[in-house]
C-alpha cells in the first residue's frame, strides 16, 4: 500500500555533518515514539475506569466485561503479530499515525453506544487498530539505536506503558466520576487525535530516509557491502522461518510473555473494579491507586534495562528471572496483607507493578537482540500475540472465576502465572 510504503533513500548527508544530525533525530524519534505510544493507551486502557460505571448504568456483568477484555486482546495481539511483520515494510511515520488515529474514531464510536454487542464489536476493532502501535515504534527503536544501547534506551522508551497508563488512570478515575463513563471514552479520544498530528510531524522512518548511515555504521563503523544489502532484502522470510518461527528461544519467552501478561493486566484491568467493591475506595480513588502500579513499573522497567546492559552486558535473561522471584513474594505479601489503608494498599500495588513491569519490558529486547533489526517488529509482534491472547486468562476468565468464587481467586490466578513465566524463562537457560 503506497501509504505505508518506506520512503527512498536520501541524498547523503556530509561526514561532518552526520554527528550532530544523527544525535538530533536519534532523540527526536525516541520522544514522539515515547508520546505517540503513551496516547495509544489513553484510548485502550480507559476501558478499565469504566467498567464498574458500566457495570452499574448498562447492567453488564463481569463476565461480560471481561469478554470485552478477552476479544480486545487477542484481536490486539493478532493484529500486533500481522503488523509486526507489515511494520518492517513500512514507513513507521504514517503506520503509527494512522492507527492512532483510528483508534481515537473507535473510542468515539464507543462512548455513543449502548449495546453489549456493539459494544464488543468496536472495541474489538479498537484492538486491532492498537496493535499498529507497537511494531512502527519496535522498527524505529531498532533502526536508530545499536543494540548495546537498546536496554537503556528502550527502557526509557518503554516507561511510555507507565506513563500513559498513569495518566489515563487519574484522568478516567475523575471524568468517570464528575461526568459519567461515556466522558472516560470522548476525551481520551480527543487529545489523541490532537497528538497525531504532533506525531506525524516529529517523526521519520530509518536513519537512511534523512540522508544518514545504518546505526551499526555510525556506532560502529561497520559498513554493509551492496550484496549483504541484497540478500538481506531477498532473505526476509527466510529470516523469519530461522530467527523466529524456528527459533525455539524465541517461542520460550512467547510462552514466557503469556504469563506475565496474565500478571499485569489482571492488576491494570480489574485492580479499579477490586479496589472499588472489595476494600471500598471511591473510583477516583481506586484509579489513583492502581496508577501506582504503573508508575512503579516505570522505574523498575529503568532498572530492569540499566542493569542488563551496564552490569550483565546486554544478559536480559537474569534480571527476568530474578524480577519473576520478587513478584511472586510480592504478589504472596499482598495476598496476606491486612487491610490498613490508602497507602498501605498503594505500596502493595506499587510493589507488583515495580516488579512485573522489568520482564513484560525485556522481552522485546530479548527477541529484537536474537532477530535482528530487520525482523524487530515481527519478532516483537509474535510475543506480543501470546501476550494478548493471555486476555483469555485475565478477561473472561477472570470475571467468571471472580463471579463464581470472589476476588481472592484473581490472586491464586496470578500466584500460578508467575510461577509459569519463572519456569519458561528459566528454560531459556544463558542464551539470552
Amino acid at each position: 500500500m503506497k501509504l505505508f510504503a518506506p520512503p527512498p533513500a536520501a541524498p547523503p548527508v556530509p561526514p561532518e555533518e552526520v554527528p550532530a544530525q544523527y544525535e538530533y533525530w536519534r532523540t527526536r524519534q525516541l520522544y514522539a515514539t515515547f508520546v505517540g505510544y503513551a496516547v495509544f493507551y489513553f484510548v485502550r486502557k480507559n476501558l478499565s475506569c469504566a467498567m464498574p460505571l458500566m457495570e452499574k448504568d448498562l447492567g453488564i456483568g463481569k463476565a461480560q466485561l471481561g469478554g470485552f477484555l478477552t476479544a480486545h486482546g487477542v484481536i490486539y495481539g493478532l493484529s500486533k503479530f500481522l503488523n509486526g511483520m507489515a511494520a518492517d515494510r513500512s514507513n513507521a511515520r504514517t503506520f503509527l499515525t494512522f492507527g492512532l488515529v483510528l483508534s481515537a474514531l473507535m473510542n468515539v464510536w464507543f462512548g455513543f453506544s449502548s449495546g453489549v454487542l456493539t459494544l464488543g464489536l468496536v472495541w474489538v476493532l479498537n484492538g486491532w487498530f492498537q496493535g499498529m502501535g507497537f511494531p512502527p515504534c519496535a522498527r524505529v527503536l531498532s533502526h536508530w539505536f545499536a543494540p548495546n544501547e537498546r536496554g537503556v534506551k528502550w527502557g526509557i522508551w518503554n516507561t511510555s506503558h507507565q506513563v500513559g497508563g498513569f495518566v489515563i488512570l487519574w484522568l478516567g478515575g475523575w471524568l468517570g466520576q464528575h461526568y459519567g463513563w461515556r466522558s472516560i471514552f470522548w476525551v481520551p479520544a480527543l487529545i489523541a487525535l490532537l497528538v497525531s498530528f504532533f506525531v506525524y510531524n516529529r517523526l521519520r522512518d530509518t536513519p537512511p530516509s534523512l540522508g544518514l548511515p545504518d546505526v551499526e555504521e555510525y556506532t560502529t563503523g561497520a559498513v554493509a557491502t551492496p550484496e549483504q544489502t541484497a540478500q538481506a532484502d531477498e532473505d526476509f522470510a527466510r529470516r523469519l522461518r530461522r530467527k523466529v518461527f524456528g527459533n525455539p528461544f524465541v517461542w520460550l519467552i512467547c510462552f514466557g510473555n503469556f504469563f506475565v501478561y496474565v500478571v499485569r493486566y489482571v492488576f491494570f484491568d480489574w485492580w479499579p473494579t477490586f479496589l472499588h467493591q472489595e476494600r471500598h475506595f471511591e473510583l477516583s480513588q481506586a484509579g489513583q491507586l492502581t496508577s501506582y502500579f504503573e508508575i512503579a513499573g516505570l522505574f523498575g522497567s529503568l532498572l530492569a534495562g540499566f542493569i542488563s546492559d551496564r552490569w550483565l552486558r546486554g544478559k536480559r535473561n537474569p534480571v527476568c528471572l530474578f524480577y519473576l522471584l520478587c513478584t511472586l513474594g510480592t504478589i504472596l505479601f499482598y495476598r496476606h496483607m491486612p487491610v490498613l489503608g490508602y497507602w498501605q494498599e498503594a505500596g502493595a500495588v506499587a510493589a507488583v507493578g515495580f516488579f512485573i513491569y522489568g520482564p513484560q519490558f525485556l522481552v522485546g529486547v530479548m527477541v529484537t537482540d536474537i532477530a535482528g533489526k530487520e525482523a524487530a517488529a515481527s519478532a516483537i509482534g509474535l510475543t506480543g500475540f501470546f501476550g494478548y491472547l493471555s486476555g483469555v486468562l485475565s478477561g473472561y476468565g477472570l470475571g467468571r472465576v471472580v463471579e463464581l468464587y470472589g476476588w481472592d481467586a484473581s490472586f491464586q490466578l496470578t500466584i500460578a502465572c508467575t510461577v509459569g513465566a519463572l519456569i519458561c524463562f528459566a528454560l531459556c537457560g544463558r542464551k539470552t
